[in-house]
């Protein structure tokens, strides 16, 4: 194949056609025949999406720092091209080379949310590949997963030789070393998945076995051999400081959903949300030191160009070097006109000087997550805000000149009540009723606006609530229509608008993060039927996926709606993220008495995290 993948004509007749052309600033080029290992490094989504995800950037970087590898990306051509290339037969390539990846040693796929699990397919199916690993050969590459969903494999476990679970950074090395000298000797690609099952972290699905009792649960999961580990161990890297991190992340051609610099100020969280599965699967939480961070963001300004920052974190306020890190921010990068980006902000931790500084630069809506309307449901989901700390926050962003606030609340928890939903739409009128006790009439920028959005509740494994139920589609829109109603009641009602998310897309999401290795089938036949972009409305199509169930026997009502007893072996039993299934049951428990368990700074819970050996775990105890 020669090096322009696609001709002139084509990248004419698709929409955005810089998604696949690569020579964006600061991408990797490599001779190929200088390295002994090509990597392709997948997200199974379009170009957009994946670009604006960090992991790959920090993965891309690690793997190009070594000599004897050329990492490159895919993403998920979109419906156009797709059609075009399974026409014109054009295997699917790397952008950097622009040469098929079928042809690679490794194609590493990212997992970020289940609904792009067709696309998965998609990149298998576009690439020339056997899409189950039982079907591919020595020639083939070896298909690994990682990222979240990984932290129950078993759905998508025929399509992936082997997954990383846990954190990128601390056994890729290991496993590139074991492929090169087994390459060397000549090993076969049986062998090899033999012996990568054997490095800590690394699962293997064919060298495991699944047996079921006559009720459809689990009987039994084992290893088929006496040298694989019984359980799959989540890697962790402690010390981020001194972790790979891009100094020249990759500028895309097309504008991405996060088109700017991200800066990671830490990982983990210390809230204990119950609903969270990050924040279960991320523990310990460990921050980068203010010092790092202030030349990491030189650095990445400099060889990038961007006019915008944005620092990541799943709770930014908790972040004890916050106020340091802004003001060197505002006052270093004020004279370039840099905007200063702070998702992930908690309501109760949210200092009106900070807001200040932050709006100097740049003035936005401000978003902020009290998750449940009433405070029984706030403790119920262990949330530990009150509604003082909500108003209070509101407060002071009205003061700060705010007025345009966005409010994230979930229906469909475990134990709520129609009282808890309707206190969201009263929650939302007292805070745009506030802001008229708070904003004197002349200083006022207009009438408050304040936006209601409300996702509907997934029992995600590894969280305390993963034994919990769900509902039909239709009882969540009956939730949504009950907050709608109520919301017209309210007096400030002009003031605020709501938006739901899609419920039976939520069904769907909530079967594919439980479901276990039968799940496959179905996922095969909607990817055979037609079926991609599913985390795309426009595409996605449930008349499609109930189909799918009918034909491959799976039941909505086994895998989503279903409540599991606290007995059961669940599917993702076998891996070991650090926090114990007894501090699961705990909280399970803790949720059910209407308790709330203290943040890990507070006190620690004893959930099992410690046993890494890093992070808020061990700070202040020298």
């Amino acid at each position: 194949m020669n090096k322009l993948a696609l001709s002139d004509e084509i990248l004419l007749s698709v929409e955005k056609s810089a998604r696949y052309i690569g020579n964006e600033l600061n991408s990797v080029v490599k001779d190929k025949n200088s390295v002994d290992i090509r990597f392709a490094m997948c997200f199974p989504d379009v170009y957009d999406i994946g670009m604006s995800h960090l992991g790959i950037q920090i993965l891309y970087d690690m793997f190009n720092r070594r000599d004897d590898i050329w990492c490159e990306r895919v993403y998920s051509p979109w419906p156009d091209l797709h059609k075009i290339m399974k026409e014109k037969n054009i295997p699917l390539f790397g952008l950097e080379s622009q040469e098929p990846i079928k042809d690679f040693d490794f194609i590493g796929m990212t997992l970020q949310y289940e609904m792009c699990y067709t696309n998965i397919l998609q990149i298998l199916d576009l690439g020339q590949i056997p899409l189950h690993s039982t079907d591919r050969t020595d020639s083939d590459p070896i298909i690994i997963g990682g990222g979240p969903c990984t932290y129950n494999p078993e759905p998508i476990a025929d399509f992936f030789d082997f997954f990383y679970i846990g954190e990128g950074e601390t056994q890729y090395d290991a496993i590139f070393d074991l492929y090169k000298s087994m390459k060397k000797g000549n090993y076969s690609r049986k062998e090899f998945l033999h012996e990568v099952a054997k490095i800590e972290g690394i699962y293997v699905p064919s060298l495991y076995e699944v047996t079921y009792k006559e009720d459809n649960t689990i009987l039994e999961f084992k290893p088929i051999y006496d040298d694989i580990p019984v359980s799959i161990k989540k890697q962790v890297e402690v010390d981020l400081d001194h972790a790979p991190y891009p100094m020249k992340p990759i500028v895309p051609f097309v504008q991405a959903v996060q088109d700017r610099v991200t800066l990671e100020i830490q990982r983990g969280c210390i809230r204990g949300c119950r609903f969270c599965q990050a924040g279960m699967i991320y523990r310990p939480n460990r921050e980068k030191d203010v010092s790092v961070l202030k030349e990491y963001a030189h650095q990445m300004l400099r060889s990038t160009g961007y006019d915008e920052i944005s620092l990541s974190s799943l709770s930014s306020s908790d972040y004890h070097q916050l106020e340091e890190l802004l003001d060197f921010l505002i006052n270093d990068c004020s004279k370039e006109r840099v905007n200063i980006s702070l998702p992930s902000l908690r309501i109760d931790a949210f200092s009106l000087d900070i807001m200040k500084k932050v709006q100097d630069v740049k003035k936005s809506s401000i978003t902020f997550a009290p998750e449940a309307g009433s405070q029984r449901m706030r403790n119920v989901i262990n949330k530990g805000l009150t509604v003082e700390n909500i108003m209070n926050g509101a407060g002071q962003a009205f003061e700060g000149g705010w007025n345009k606030v966005k409010l994230y609340f979930m229906l469909g928890l475990p134990g709520e009540t129609e009282d808890d939903m309707r206190a969201i739409p009263e929650l939302a009128n007292e805070i745009a009723a506030l802001y008229y006790e708070t904003v004197p009439k002349e200083k006022r920028n207009g009438a408050p606006q304040i936006t209601i959005s409300t996702s509907f509740f997934v029992p995600k494994p590894f969280t305390p609530f993963q034994w919990a139920g769900m509902f039909p589609p239709e009882d969540y829109l009956g939730r949504a229509h009950l907050v709608n109603d109520h919301l017209k009641t309210q007096l400030n009602h002009k003031r605020i608008r709501y938006n739901w998310h899609e419920a039976y897309i939520t069904v769907l999401e909530g079967l594919l993060a439980r479901g276990d290795r039968r799940v496959a089938k179905t996922i095969e036949y909607v990817y055979n039927h037609g079926g991609i972009f599913d985390a795309w409305s426009e595409y996605f199509n449930f008349e499609l996926w109930q189909e799918a169930f009918e034909a491959t026997n799976v039941s909505l009502e086994f895998y989503a709606y279903r409540t599991r007893p606290e007995d059961e072996i669940l599917p993702w039993d076998f891996i070991d993220i650090g926090v114990t299934k007894s501090f699961m049951l705990r909280e399970k428990h803790n949720a059910e008495a209407e308790m709330v368990t203290p943040n890990c700074r507070m006190r620690c819970s004893a959930c099992g995290a410690k046993n890494y050996g890093g992070g808020v775990c061990f700070e202040n105890q020298n």
